[in-house]
């Protein structure tokens, strides 16, 4: 009995490494983001600091 015990512990890692490994594959499918998202940020962020009226009044 105390054999099927150690048995039953790297059987229960298997199986949440499939469900965590299922749930990433998931999520990596229905996450809106990637590569063309990312530059358009760093775009936006690039005009935002190349702005010269910034409002605090120091030139």
């Amino acid at each position: 009995m105390a054999a099927l015990v150690w048995l039953l512990i790297p059987v229960a890692a298997a199986v949440v490494a499939v469900l965590w490994g299922s749930w990433a594959a998931w999520a990596s499918r229905n996450r809106k983001s990637g590569d063309v998202a990312e530059l358009a940020g760093y775009a936006r962020f690039r005009e935002a600091m190349e702005r010269s009226d910034t409002g605090s009044g120091v030139s």
